[in-house]
């Protein structure tokens, strides 16, 4: 089938499940994108709803269970998508995670050009970007120069839900290759729970103390989680 006819059979079943006045389409088009509600947004990805439930009310459903956060969603993939929501198949299910992907990539370009971290909040805006969705531990380095503006941030390892290893020359290895003044561990708690394990506090001092024999400095380890949650260990005077 040719890509017009999937386009116009998708725009024909919106227009026809959704009362003229909620129309997103053409809401959009008289309004801007900015007048439209989550759910109406995701609407038009999506397309079509299913029996007994039109496209908006699918979307709502979807939204009111994540409990209102994109982020929520964008944890699923594509099989929690297409077993939990009828109406919502794998080619809906990848068009919504790439939009998702697409708004994550589009958020990390505000951290471009020589972006500087001044507090650890700083710091999470930049972390949660990057790992902020995800199911699964990481650690990621931030390497930073004398004017604490960012040279690089590189993943070191990915673990399991509860826990990644982390190997103290896979930390400093980016650092020294970077010439970095200083540098932010991150890791994230995929269960949003921000307090610092006993292990947490092991790696801490151990990356700590490697930096001080190469003369750098290990200005904080956040730990990122969930709705703007997250444990500064410079914060709590911790390092």
């Amino acid at each position: 089938m040719k890509e017009y006819d999937v386009e116009y059979r998708r725009s024909h079943t919106l227009q026809q499940c959704v009362a003229e006045d909620d129309r997103p389409r053409e809401k959009a088009k008289k309004y801007g994108f900015r007048s439209l509600s989550m759910s109406e947004l995701l609407a038009l990805l999506i397309g079509s709803g299913s029996t007994g439930e039109n496209v908006v009310e699918l979307c709502q459903r979807i939204i009111n269970e994540q409990r209102g956060k994109l982020h929520n969603i964008a944890r699923m993939n594509i099989n929690d998508l297409v077993r939990r929501y009828r109406g919502i198949g794998e080619v809906k299910a990848i068009e919504i995670l790439a939009a998702l992907e697409l708004a994550r990539r589009y958020q990390l370009e505000q951290f471009d050009d020589d972006y500087q971290i001044t507090c650890s909040k700083d710091a999470y805006d930049l972390l949660w970007a990057k790992m902020g969705v995800l199911n699964h531990e990481e650690i990621w380095v931030i390497m930073l120069n004398r004017s604490k503006r960012v040279l690089a941030v590189e993943k070191i390892s990915a673990g399991g839900t509860t826990m990644t290893v982390a190997d103290i020359k896979m930390v400093m290895k980016p650092a020294i290759e970077h010439l970095a003044d200083s540098i932010i561990l991150a890791h994230n708690h995929p269960s949003d729970n921000a307090n610092p394990s006993l292990q947490d506090n092991a790696l801490t001092k151990k990356v700590a103390e490697a930096c001080a024999t190469m003369d750098m400095h290990l200005i904080d380890h956040i730990i990122v989680c969930r709705g703007g949650k997250y444990y500064s260990y410079n914060d709590e005077g911790a390092l």
